[in-house]
């Protein structure tokens, strides 16, 4: 799968995303990560990208033909399917991040400023996407952030496809408590469920900690939830019993 991040700042991308897990699925050759300075594409003898609004107020904006002339080196004149970090976009999840990995091509254009001309969104860019309700100084973390959820899910990146299924809102629940050695530590024991070695008491245990932990932590999760057979409603029915109900600011 290939990525290409259009951004004024390619450094940041690469310190990021030439290390640990992405950076050997790059040198695998399992995925691409190219980002590409959108400075390189202005006409101004200063490489100047941004201008001043049209109808006045505060900040700079990103001109759309550099951005145009950018997309245009990556993608060669042909369609690949372009996001727009930014702050009016649509709230990224987990579901998102698997409707994009369906793309073989992914061109994700990094905004600065005050924002980018609104004509090179409407001519090149097919969704906007928000990685939360903030603002941060430009769209370089965020377009990190989507590549690394998209790309731990392509095959071979990760040892073991369970390994990004078992995780929080793969199924629109969060992940369960997480044990490691020594079995007790500063007087905490690990359940002893989880050193039993009863495969199917630890699957149910797990479950219903997953359930618990979504239930007190994420209610608008919660809520969307569908009960998986019998055993999800018996767990659940168990979870009501013990912990009563969910108090809300």
């Amino acid at each position: 799968m290939k990525f290409d991040i259009l951004t004024l700042f390619p450094e940041m991308i690469d310190a990021v995303m030439q290390t640990s897990i992405i950076g050997r699925a790059q040198q695998a050759g399992l995925v691409s990560i190219q980002a590409t300075n959108i400075r390189d594409f202005t006409l101004d003898k200063h490489n100047r990208v941004d201008d001043t609004p049209y109808g006045g107020g505060k900040g700079m904006v990103m001109q759309a033909d550099p951005l145009f002339r950018c997309h245009q080196h990556v993608t060669g004149g042909k369609h690949v399917h372009t996001v727009l970090m930014s702050a009016q976009g649509k709230p990224f999840c987990q579901e998102k991040a698997r409707e994009l990995l369906a793309h073989e091509h992914l061109v994700i254009v990094c905004g600065h400023y005050e924002g980018i001309d609104q004509r090179f969104i409407d001519e090149c860019v097919d969704e906007e996407i928000s990685i939360g309700d903030f603002v941060l100084t430009g769209g370089e973390i965020p377009a990190m952030a989507v590549t690394d959820a998209v790309c731990r899910m392509v095959p071979g990146v990760l040892a073991e496809e369970v390994c990004f299924t078992d995780e929080s809102h793969w199924n629109g629940l969060l992940e369960y408590p997480q044990y490691t050695k020594p079995a007790v530590w500063h007087d905490r024991e690990v359940p002893e469920v989880l050193l039993s070695g009863h495969h199917a008491n630890i699957d149910r245990w797990r479950r219903k900690q997953s359930l618990a932990r979504t239930r007190k932590q994420r209610p608008d999760l919660f809520e969307q939830f569908e009960p998986q057979g019998k055993q999800d409603q018996k767990i659940l029915d168990e979870i009501y019993l013990e912990d009563g109900p969910v108090l809300t600011a």
